[in-house]
């Protein structure tokens, strides 16, 4: 500490020095790196390691107790040294969209960002090229917002389905996360602006983050965790990656010098800068070693910490001259040292449309008995039931929320669809949330909680009366059920995954008030992760898996229900029937209480390795890689809803699978019709079997998919998909090599885990 405050002491000398000094100094971008980083004194070396202050403002070097407010509500910077040309850039949340401040001391202006649909939802179209899209409108707000760097897509595997953080991840499946990231980073990036693919790795549960053990065999590492993120760097080339606060058998991901150099760098040939997510890891010296080259958000003590094992032999400065080439290669290819001249002024209404468009494609149709959707023209009069009607939820809180401008609820969205509410209902409604809103107690004034989930209302069901007038008046009945997780705390069963006990119940009195009258209902599930369907998913006559859907939520379900889009989105996940048939339920903190200043308290605080509460110090992964479906489908497990499962308003027909080789590759083509009477898409999903061989294999995994333009009814497209051997292969923990087994491989065409439509079989010699 004291260190580094003589450090800045002496660095403020140098705004005074003479003008001619300061211009023979190499300068960034007219000299070369290698000159830049010559010049360099090694205490600026370690200060450019280490980022700035929390909340936007860094500390310029050269110029003492001096701050930049860069731009407001960003998550971070890093520091700048005037005298080598090298400037501060700037680091932001988040995946669903930009998260800054949407206002500004003495400014009049706004700075509203788009919240575009969650992970979870973008992951359920299936759709690669769709999701570039949306990462280009991201990125374009990253850019004219002043913004370098976006501290996203996050892409850890849902292995279980009450992860605070599900909704800002993509799937259960690697594969399927690894493909949807890619699109996302190289749709961000189209823009000259980075992504920071995170959190590498096996940052699985919220519980206990900063220190828990996540104890994974080299294979399941290997195979489930570190696949998606294998895939991203391959494919796309992120700027940056960010690693994960947890330990990995042990060692903390971010001081793991096998994982960030041997894996990430030697082995998929990663070019970019590691940092580390807020105050991760313990120790900066062991972080610099093992290729974490940047330390965010900063802290002094860092840089006493490197300074003391450089003395001391124990880092040498040629490990911090390969970070610090790394963060001057990042800081040459940032829009702020190219002197990109931001707008402020992103183009809002066309993401909006942007939003609304991608999100449609990801909600999930889970029932439609007797075609109760789309809605005929003769349903006009509508009664919205639950609280969550009137406050739809656009996204998930913490680093994954966004300070949109609006966010349209369903019962606007059916009413701009051209809708009439049932006024008794609504008013009912709007006076229970307005009672139940006075009564709510703020969780408290620290910042940190703001990244928590705020306990939302709970539900009541109206009275007989107005039931049976609803029932008698009106056309249709729709309940939505609302949920929303967020950072530093996982979900729980009881009241959370489970629906309440008032949420059954009013499920349960609307369907028998309306199907009295022979009236449909349709319950929408604006949720951010799995909640259990089986229990009550008979008594509805459709259900709409909305997901959070950003800030046109309610537009977007009313153009389902409509008929406008036909839906096509397909589970990235599996529903089981009860938690507890999930694999990895046994060991996850599924039941662990904390008090939220206690957790705040915790990140603050020397952390150590504890092997005391299971699933809380640490967790054992003992279901390997029986991760979701290949759990479910390996051990014939009976679900909800299986994983790839969606239904249309159409119907389509595969045929005529053929496969095609050159050399390692492998083309399968495929036809598939609409023989539906509306156009829609449809989305096509290859597992392959393999054969029994020198490891235990899931039934069949993943390995490629696709999806169809919109197809008019009878239209036939031939869809392409591609494998390669090496895909085919597994890890061998005792060769430490990727294998693959000769044999025949069966693969297995269909547009759901369970449901395959065709087959053919390719044989590896």
């Amino acid at each position: 500490m004291k260190s580094y405050n003589l450090l800045l002491s002496f660095a403020a000398l140098l705004c005074f020095a003479p003008v001619s000094a300061q211009q023979q100094s190499p300068q960034l971008g007219k000299s070369s790196i290698d000159e830049v980083l010559q010049a360099m004194t090694l205490e600026e070396k370690i200060t450019l390691l280490i980022g700035g202050e929390m909340g936007g403002k860094a500390t310029t070097i050269g110029a003492t107790g001096v701050t930049q407010n860069l731009v407001p509500g960003a998550a971070g910077t890093t520091h700048a040294i005037p005298r080598l040309g090298i400037p501060s850039i700037v680091l932001a949340d988040g995946p669903a969209g930009l998260r800054i401040q949407p206002t500004r001391d003495n400014d009049p202006n706004t700075y509203y960002c788009t919240a575009f649909p969650i992970a979870t939802l973008l992951a359920s179209t299936w759709n690669t090229g769709l999701v570039e899209e949306v990462g280009k409108s991201i990125g374009q707000e990253v850019k004219e917002y002043g913004v370098d760097v976006l501290l996203a897509p996050a892409l850890n595997i849902q292995r279980d389905p009450l992860c605070g953080r599900n909704f800002e991840y993509y799937s259960e499946d690697p594969f399927l996360s690894g493909k949807i990231a890619a699109s996302m980073v190289r749709g961000i990036q189209s823009n000259g602006v980075g992504t920071s693919i995170k959190h590498f790795a096996a940052n699985n549960q919220e519980t206990n983050r900063m220190a828990t053990n996540a104890v994974i065999s080299k294979r399941a590492l290997r195979e489930i965790y570190l696949k998606g993120f294998e895939i991203v760097v391959r494919e796309a080339s992120p700027w940056t990656v960010m690693t994960a606060y947890n330990y990995i058998n042990g060692v903390y991901a971010s001081e793991s010098r096998e994982l960030l150099t041997d894996i990430l760098r030697n082995e998929w040939g990663f070019k970019g800068l590691v940092m580390t997510d807020w105050f991760g890891g313990q120790n900066a010296a062991a972080q610099m070693y093992a290729g974490n080259d940047l330390l965010m958000p900063g802290r002094p003590y860092q840089y006493d910490e490197i300074s003391a094992a450089i003395h001391t032999g124990t880092l040498s400065e040629k490990d911090i001259d390969t970070n610090v080439r790394r963060m001057l290669q990042l800081i040459l290819a940032s829009p702020r040292f190219k002197k990109y001249p931001f707008s402020n002024k992103p183009n809002l209404k066309m993401h909006a449309t942007v939003t609304r468009q991608s999100a449609a494609e990801g909600m999930v149709l889970l029932e439609n008995k007797q075609n109760a959707l789309p809605l005929t023209d003769s349903i006009q009069t509508i009664a919205a039931f639950g609280t969550t009607s009137y406050d739809f939820i656009a996204g998930g809180s913490g680093a994954g929320d966004v300070y949109e401008a609006y966010t349209v609820s369903l019962v606007e969205g059916l009413s701009n669809a051209g809708y009439h509410l049932d006024k008794s209902v609504s008013n009912w409604y709007e006076q229970y949330i307005k009672e139940q809103t006075e009564k709510m107690r703020p969780m408290g004034n620290n910042p940190h909680l703001a990244f928590f989930n705020h306990p939302r209302m709970g539900e009541k069901v109206p009275q007989k009366e107005l039931l049976e007038k609803s029932a008698e008046t009106t056309d249709l009945a729709i309940i939505t059920i609302g949920r929303n997780a967020g950072e530093y705390v996982d979900r729980k069963i009881e009241n959370d995954f489970q629906l309440t006990n008032e949420e059954h119940a009013l499920i349960q009195n609307v369907c028998q008030n309306y199907h009295k009258k022979g009236k449909k209902v349709v319950v929408i599930l604006n949720v951010c992760g799995v909640v259990e369907t089986a229990s009550w998913k008979s008594l509805p006559d459709a259900i709409l898996l909305a997901w959070q859907a950003g800030q046109e939520g309610g537009n977007t379900v009313a153009d389902i229900l409509k008929g406008t889009v036909n839906p096509s989105g397909k589970l990235p996940m599996t529903f089981p029937i009860q938690y507890m048939d999930t694999p990895s339920s046994t060991n996850f903190p599924y039941n662990y209480k904390a008090d939220p200043e206690q957790i705040i308290a915790s990140i603050f605080t020397n952390r150590g390795l504890k092997h005391e509460q299971r699933n809380v110090d640490y967790t054992e992964y003992t279901e390997d890689i029986f991760v979701g479906y290949r759990y479910f489908d390996t051990y014939n497990k009976e679900v909800s809803y299986p994983f790839g499962y969606g239904l249309s308003y159409s119907r389509f027909y595969f045929d005529n699978p053929i496969i095609r080789q050159e050399q390692d590759n492998y083309t399968i083509s495929i036809d598939i019709t609409n023989i539906g009477q509306v156009s829609g898409k449809e989305v096509i999903q290859l597992y392959v079997k393999a054969p029994i061989g020198s490891l235990p294999k899931p039934k069949k995994e993943l390995k490629a998919f696709a999806k169809t333009k919109k197809l008019q009814p009878g239209e036939k497209q031939t869809i392409s998909l591609s494998i390669k051997t090496a895909d085919l292969a597994s890890y061998a923990e005792d060769k430490q090599a990727w294998v693959v087994d000769s044999g025949s491989y069966l693969l297995e065409i269909g547009n759901c885990v369970a449901d395959i439509k065709c087959s053919t079989q390719l044989i590896i010699p």
